[in-house]
């Protein structure tokens, strides 16, 4: 594409609506081999899937014990739609644990549950992230650094820049390479140094929609991310991995 990325409006007024819209880039991942699940706290009879799902739910508050069936739901959905099926999914820590030969990316925002799942053979990292509240120009210091304010709409860069992007965008895309970086690094849940920062996303080089977000301490640690805009949020996903910058 000749855009340096994706966007999809859709409705931000009610949950069916949005999870409509997200159902409906179903496609658009499957042509990255990957497979897209999604789930609502509000569908009718939530229960887990099993013994090792209930008791980690049933230490829950309500709240967040929808949200996380909500996401074993969309852990399974999406591995179905690559061919898989998956019966419960217990966690280790606050990681979900797959059976062998399956694994996903799961991520909730205000009562959805999105869920990216690889299709067999595809041996490239996984990270998915859904923002369905905006984040306020001010985050931008939290999860940027200097050398990528210019990516942001409000940068002041001329027709044609690389620029265009909310805070909201760019962190979403960082939140879904941290996911497969650590994985890809091998550092579990401690991710790369310095949280967010410690990662620096720029447009992709190739002139294909998304985003390059790499380890500032390792470069040649890179993914391609894919970012859409939803209502004023954005779902991003990770695509494959990036090459190195010479």
């Amino acid at each position: 594409m000749a855009a340096s990325w994706v966007r999809v409006g859709l409705e931000s007024v009610g949950t069916a609506p949005v999870v409509g819209g997200l159902v409906a880039l179903g496609p658009l991942l499957a042509a990255d081999g990957l497979g897209l699940g999604v789930a609502a706290v509000s569908e009718p009879g939530p229960e887990p899937a099993g013994p090792a799902e209930a008791a980690a739910a049933a230490s829950m508050p309500p709240r967040r014990r929808l949200e996380f069936l909500a996401g074993r739901r969309a852990a399974r959905r999406a591995l179905r739609v690559v061919g898989l099926d998956c019966g419960e999914i217990p966690r280790s820590g606050r990681l979900p644990v797959f059976p062998p030969g399956r694994t996903a990316s799961i991520s909730h925002s205000t009562g959805i549950a999105v869920a990216v799942a690889g299709a067999p053979g595809r041996d490239l990292p996984l990270g998915c992230d859904l923002e369905l509240r905006p984040l306020p120009r001010e985050a931008a210091r939290l999860v940027l650094r200097e050398d990528e304010e210019s990516l942001l709409a409000d940068a002041g860069l001329p027709p044609g820049a690389d620029a265009g992007w909310s805070v909201t965008e760019l962190f979403s895309a960082k939140e879904s390479a941290w996911k497969a970086l650590t994985v890809m690094t091998g550092e579990g849940r401690e991710g790369p140094a310095d949280s967010l920062r410690g990662l620096r996303v720029s447009p992709r080089e190739d002139g294909e929609d998304g985003l390059r977000v790499c380890l500032r301490a390792d470069p040649a640690r890179a993914v391609r991310v894919r970012v859409v805009r939803v209502g004023a949020g954005a779902f991003s996903y990770v695509i494959g991995r990036a090459g190195t910058r010479g």
